[in-house]
């Protein structure tokens, strides 16, 4: 969807694949979890989202 992405005022996306090395098997609590504050987008709430300190 990113390589499509045009507006009307000229904004330009570009993106890149990152190779870099993350760690996997991260466990996040329940209460970790419930600390953050999470407001979902309008759009595709479950891929698009704001997180707020």
């Amino acid at each position: 969807m990113i390589a499509s992405a045009t507006t009307t005022t000229g904004l330009t996306v570009h993106a890149e694949y990152d190779e870099g090395p993350y760690p996997t098997g991260i466990v996040v609590t329940d209460e970790e979890f419930h600390a953050l504050h999470v407001t979902p987008d309008a759009f595709h709430g479950e891929w698009n989202y704001t997180i707020t300190p």
